[in-house]
């Protein structure tokens, strides 16, 4: 019966289409073709918001899995290392938890955002649960999983959110105010300034496994951050660097020579694994002494090299990532 009803409804739209090109009036035609199309337009306008709100609603929840996901792993990297037990069932209560917390991500996920690349291996591997699947998933599966959820939540493509309906209604009204060219910083916290850093370290191609490593308030302020930086050489080849990435919100002074220095002697204490980079990102400046030592030290037979990412650094970033400067309220 029902189909018999979608029948007959587009027959009368065909009727009505082709009675309309009979009267030979061009808007007569394009009134009625419009309005055959607008329920298909509406529901596709309907997907499109619902699609995108779900994606806002679910994104900090995906966030806080993907690190909890992290933090199982990295408890695992020993077990999952010897070879001779790869063959072995894992019993191990944090792969318990690893496997929960996919799960939960697979839920959150739904039908509205599409499973990133070797999602299916991923699953299949924490089915059979072998220690030499937990090698799989730590060294192939979940680095690509990652970069795709990441990618996902964050895309450049996302719309930037706008608190009007009707842009004709914004124009209409004329605004005068100073066009903003500085991002405003002030409103992040030192927890949402480090998750800036590892939502923009998550968003590139050329890095991967990026790892929040200490609670903002830890003692230990030196190793806030940590990625791999990839060089994909035609002639040399691919090879990693490892990054340590050191974030300082301060909106009221530099950093200066002791502050570099001060990390440049921490880092000693947390090798291995080796560190071949560490970053200083900061939402304010360096002073001119602190940039004249790290160019001597760059300069210098030094294994570590060390990167200055200023305010003007980062802003240059985030121009070309509106989703972001909008998911953080900056502007």
């Amino acid at each position: 019966m029902e189909a018999n009803h979608r029948t007959h409804g587009f027959g009368r739209d065909c009727s009505e289409s082709l009675r309309a090109k009979e009267v030979g009036e061009i808007e007569c035609f394009i009134s009625v073709e419009r309005q055959i199309g607008e329920p298909a337009r509406l529901l596709r306008d309907y997907r499109f918001r619902f699609d995108q709100k779900r994606r806002e609603l679910i994104r900090s929840s995906v966030v806080e899995l993907v690190d909890a996901i992290d933090a199982n792993l990295r408890t695992m990297t020993d077990l999952a290392s010897n070879k001779d037990q790869w063959s072995k069932k894992i019993e191990h209560g944090e792969f318990d938890q690893l496997k929960q917390h996919v799960a939960e991500i697979n839920t959150l996920l739904g039908s509205s955002v599409g499973r990133p690349g070797r999602w299916m291996d991923l699953q299949r591997h924490l089915h059979f649960g072998m220690i030499g699947d937990l090698h799989d998933i730590i060294e192939n599966d979940w680095p690509s999983v990652k970069a795709g959820l990441r990618k996902s939540l964050y895309g450049e493509k996302e719309p930037v959110p706008m608190g009007i309906e009707d842009l004709g209604e914004l124009v209409s009204q004329k605004p005068r105010r100073p066009v903003a060219t500085k991002l405003l910083w002030s409103v992040l916290t030192d927890e949402e300034f480090e998750r800036l850093i590892f939502v923009l370290l998550s968003l590139e191609h050329h890095y991967e496994n990026p790892e929040w490593l200490m609670k903002t308030s830890a003692p230990d302020r030196g190793r806030d951050l940590s990625v791999h930086r990839i060089h994909d050489d035609p002639l040399g080849g691919k090879f990693r660097q490892r990054l340590i990435i050191q974030c300082k919100h301060w909106q009221t002074k530099s950093v200066n020579l002791p502050d570099i220095a001060s990390l440049r002697e921490q880092v000693k204490l947390w090798q291995p694994p080796r560190i071949d980079v560490c970053v200083i990102a900061t939402s304010g400046r360096f002073t001119s002494d602190a940039v004249a030592w790290v160019e001597a030290h760059n300069m210098s037979d030094s294994a570590l090299s060390i990167e200055m990412w200023p305010e003007s650094h980062l802003e240059r970033l985030l121009a070309s990532r509106p989703a972001v400067i909008a998911e953080f309220g900056l502007r």
